[in-house]
């Protein structure tokens, strides 16, 4: 029923495991990384000076949007603890981020999401996130492979393609995002296949976009199937992950999660909305309270699957100005450089909606003269590794916020 013991301890076990972790860590960053070091003088404290969890939540937090900058400027091996010769992989996240992969097994730490969403041993696992440099794809084969799963590695997009793996091979589970099932569901009944006797579909583990629960109905009830859904980011990897029970996401046993104040820092009571801070136990890139810009907040109330960790609220929005779509974080700033080769754009506004359940980006234009619209949207999808649909206006408020999520989730 669980994957490994951690995940029944009692609140004083885990807490005592988890400072033990955070204290070896400390002790390597203060050591190896310039980072870590830089902030810890900069706020004028001693690895000493951290003596329980308490005084943890008085380190400065490393806010995620900053990371962009501190590689660009510094280099990424000013945040590493270990020669860069010594990761396993990198990979590049929009931003652009670097996110290093240190060499340990399930480095990530999903298998423990994956074995509460119920994959186990000998299922055939069709991958459906992204291999090309972004980190999904490799990040979310590897724990199944740890269980002892067997992974088609599909990649994203070839709908044709992916209904003639599920309907040529009895797959059982799925990973991917829950938009992206409906709609290989939908073109399956289009071409005449009875979802529930020709697809072997047992699960899925969804992931990179908001899950309503009106969609996990539906693509559930379309398939016959059960759908579990996990938190992470391509940073720190497994952040949390949902059981058999649904109410909230496990905090994971290999990191730990903090709600804070998003502006001080400080570390919330029970129940209050925060920014999600995160540390992984992973020494070679030491992300020491990595502020995710996330809001959420704890569930007190046990689980009846048994698990004792807390569980994470859901998401409940951002903490800062940027906004993941389809999988991607959008960052303003990036989009700048875009805007900026286009002397006839005058003002511009990204705006994020969601119509039938689908994320869509949408690129707003003031003009001061006519643009090649299929350029420009070649040259945003090239940088941020998405297409928007390009809207050219009479007038964009110049003052205004440059990106606006007007999603519903129902």
């Amino acid at each position: 029923m669980y994957y490994h013991d951690f995940e029944t301890e009692s609140p004083k076990k885990r807490a005592d495991r988890k400072f033990r972790a955070i204290k070896t860590l400390l002790e390597k960053a203060s050591l190896y990384s310039n980072e870590f070091k830089a902030r810890m003088e900069t706020a004028g404290l001693d690895i000493k000076d951290i003596r329980n969890l308490e005084d943890y939540g008085t380190i400065p937090p490393l806010h995620k949007k900053d990371l962009i900058s501190l590689q660009s400027e510094r280099g990424l091996e000013w945040l590493l603890s270990c020669e860069i010769g010594e990761l396993s992989r990198i990979y590049q996240s929009p931003g652009p981020i670097f996110d290093p992969e240190g060499s340990s097994r399930d480095y990530w730490g999903w298998a423990e999401g994956f074995f509460a969403a119920g994959f186990r041993p000998k299922d055939l696992v069709q991958m459906t996130f992204s291999y090309h440099l972004t980190p999904a794809g490799l990040m979310l084969e590897e724990p199944l492979r740890e269980i002892g799963c067997c992974v088609i590695p599909a990649g994203p997009g070839n709908t044709e393609v992916q209904l003639e793996l599920l309907t040529r091979l009895p797959v059982t589970g799925f990973v991917g995002m829950t938009s992206y099932l409906k709609i290989i569901g939908q073109k399956a009944k289009a071409a005449g296949f009875d979802l529930k006797k020709d697809i072997k579909l047992r699960t899925a583990f969804v992931a990179a976009e908001m899950l309503p629960q009106s969609l996990r109905e539906e693509v559930e009830e379309m398939f016959s199937m059960t759908i579990r859904q996990g938190y992470g980011t391509a940073d720190v990897g497994c952040i949390a992950y949902e059981c058999d029970q649904l109410g909230g996401m496990h905090t994971t046993s290999r990191a730990l999660v903090e709600i804070c104040d998003p502006t001080t820092g400080t570390p919330l009571p029970l129940g209050e909305v925060g920014e999600v801070v995160v540390t992984p136990f992973t020494g070679a890139y030491p992300l020491i309270r990595l502020a995710t810009g996330d809001l959420s907040a704890f569930i007190e109330k046990p689980c009846a699957c048994g698990r004792t960790s807390f569980k994470l609220d859901g998401i409940k929005g951002r903490a800062d100005d940027t906004a993941k779509v389809k999988g991607q974080f959008i960052y303003p700033g990036q989009a700048a450089k875009i805007m900026a080769e286009f002397g006839q754009i005058q003002c511009w506004q990204l705006l994020v909606t969601n119509p039938g359940g689908r994320d869509t980006l949408t690129c707003r234009l003031q003009l001061s003269a006519p643009i090649d619209e299929e350029k420009f949207a070649s040259a945003f999808q090239n940088l941020m590794k998405l297409r928007p649909v390009v809207e050219c206006c009479d007038s964009v408020e110049s003052g205004g916020p440059k990106l606006v999520d007007k999603r519903e989730f129902k």
